[in-house]
């Protein structure tokens, strides 16, 4: 096979045939076509698109490149397409687990805007998420959930990829973003896949026609792999929860689990334990051959009563993690910053951009891959959108472990994030549209 025949093709706006693809695929993994020529392909990709049946055919040979795991017991997992203050996944997976579901989730790690689970889980002292695969397939099975890193065996071929497509300007190409995230869920072996597809402010997607258009794309994909799936595209212009950081949204999480002991209003989270429900339901539903009414039912009640956490708890134990050290290690001595309204009126929007923005300077995140997170630092809001405000009302705390040197220009920044206004203000909901 000549990849530069490949490349021409594409390049013209021609399908490829499946032995193509998986050919192509094979001999980047391998090294034998060179990083250059798969720059070309993907830049190709993003300019003429592929078929369903192309994308297919590249997740498919994506997810072939390494290690397939399988289960026998039912299996069900959760992928979100990335948010702000986004912590649902410590929910979900242990409700889903509480419900008779194996919930094998391999996760990653954050960069830029977008906050990553396995970073939000390692603030437990001691969890480890780089788990080899046989324990972490062990972990699962015996627990009924395991959130841990994606290791070098899975979808080699997608690392090597998303490298490239990272600094060539060829990330936003549906196709492309379809095969990197399917072909790793499809690898680590559950037989339910439902999709949490983000939209607005912060998210990728900015538009509810694109984030469908991803929406259907992924639930396709699945499906053409033999999977069942569904997707919701959900609003993330403003955060979810008020926890936007690493071991305030573990927090949080914990809070909306039932955990007692965290300062956290669970009474005011009803829309984020809603849309948790919600995809928890799904995977349930889907999994369990059972209607949605009942799995919602099922969901809400392990919620109720203990069964999830329990689940949790087990999770961070057999991962190696020390729930109790980590509730003292958020009574560390931080530098905080408060902000405070400017008017009176209502809060009538809280961009999650801006937002994501601060937290990131603040060391909730990297901007680069070798960054290192400060577990406690982020931004913890005080209002939701709808609520009401006075002159010199709190609206919003930072938080770090070293002061930053623009502490004061961040607290400026954040600040712009809220949008006050004088008439009435209903928050929306957060489901905007289901695929499947």
């Amino acid at each position: 096979m000549i990849a530069k025949v490949v490349l021409e093709r594409k390049r013209e706006g021609h399908a490829l045939g499946s032995a193509e693809i998986r050919e192509f695929v094979e001999g980047f993994t391998r090294g034998d076509i060179p990083d250059y020529q798969m720059s070309a392909f993907a830049m190709a990709v993003c300019c003429r698109g592929m078929t369903t049946r192309e994308t297919a055919d590249l997740t498919d040979a994506m997810m072939r490149s390494g290690e397939c795991l399988s289960w026998t017991a039912p299996t069900a997992d959760k992928h979100s397409t990335g948010g702000v203050g986004d912590k649902l996944s410590l929910v979900i997976q242990p409700v889903v687990a509480a419900c008779g579901v194996v919930v094998p989730s391999l996760v990653g790690r954050g960069l830029g805007l977008t906050g990553g689970t396995a970073d939000k889980m390692e603030t437990i002292p001691g969890y480890n998420c780089s788990q080899p695969l046989a324990r972490f397939q062990e972990i699962a099975a015996s627990v009924g959930v395991s959130v841990a890193v994606q290791t070098d065996e899975i979808c080699p071929a997608d690392k090597k990829l998303y490298a490239l497509r990272d600094v060539t300007g060829t990330v936003a190409s549906i196709p492309l973003i379809t095969a990197s995230i399917l072909s790793k869920k499809l690898a680590e072996g559950a037989h339910t896949l439902v999709f949490d597809v983000k939209c607005g402010r912060g998210a990728f997607m900015k538009t509810p026609e694109d984030a469908r258009a991803l929406a259907d794309s992924l639930v396709a994909g699945a499906r053409a792999a033999g999977r069942l799936s569904c997707a919701l595209v959900t609003d993330m212009n403003a955060p979810l929860g008020f926890a936007v950081g690493n071991a305030n949204e573990v927090a949080e999480a914990l809070a909306m689990l039932g955990a007692p002991g965290f300062d956290v209003d669970v009474a005011r989270l009803s829309d984020t334990v809603g849309l948790s429900l919600e995809l928890a339901a799904r995977m349930v539903s889907l999994e369990k051959g059972m209607p949605l009414g009942d799995a919602r039912a099922m969901c809400s009640e392990k919620l109720a009563d203990g069964s999830a956490l329990a689940k949790f708890k087990a999770m961070v134990s057999a991962h190696g993690g020390d729930l109790d050290r980590f509730a003292g290690m958020l009574q560390t001595p931080t530098f905080k910053f408060r902000i405070q309204a400017m008017r009176s009126g209502r809060v009538s929007g809280i961009d999650a951009e801006k937002v994501a923005r601060v937290a990131l300077a603040l060391g909730a995140g990297r901007a680069m891959a070798g960054d290192r997170i400060d577990p406690l630092a982020g931004v913890t809001l005080a209002v939701r959108v709808g609520d009401k405000v006075t002159v010199g009302a709190p609206l919003a705390t930072l938080e770090t472990t070293s002061e930053p040197e623009a502490l004061e220009r961040l607290a400026a920044d954040l600040l712009k994030a809220f949008a006050i206004s004088s008439g009435h203000c209903e928050p929306g909901g957060l489901v905007l549209s289901e695929v499947g």
